[in-house]
């Protein structure tokens, strides 16, 4: 059984930064395509970023230039380093695991989720 654990979410000034980590349980999971979204209430959970198995990435627009995908197959964890945050970076940012066919950015292609971390930037 797959599980997916965020960490490093908290509250920060704008300007600041906030570096989120994702480890996965089980069968090398964080080797495969993974993603980060975010969502806030009333609206659709957003793709951020994703990387592949083979390490190519993908930034949705709003993040580009400020946010690092990266990930440590030897820890099996998936980070993404967030600087220059600005307050429309806030919300629950979910860790997402085992992209199967189909865009980065739906969520529905991917197989496993964390709970998620809530990220405040004011």
């Amino acid at each position: 059984h797959v599980q997916l654990v965020e960490s490093g979410g908290g509250s920060v000034q704008a300007g600041g930064s906030l570096r989120l980590s994702c480890t996965g349980s089980g069968d090398g999971i964080a080797v495969r395509d993974m993603g980060w979204f975010r969502q806030v209430p009333g609206r659709e959970r957003e793709g951020v970023a994703t990387i592949s198995g083979g390490g190519s990435i993908t930034y949705a627009d709003s993040v580009k230039g400020r946010f690092t995908i990266s990930r440590d197959g030897g820890k099996n964890t998936v980070y993404l380093q967030m600087n220059r945050l600005n307050p429309d970076d806030s919300g629950v940012y979910y860790c997402a695991g085992d992209r199967r066919y189909g865009a980065w950015y739906q969520g529905s292609q991917y197989s496993y989720w964390g709970r998620g971390t809530q990220v405040t930037v004011s």
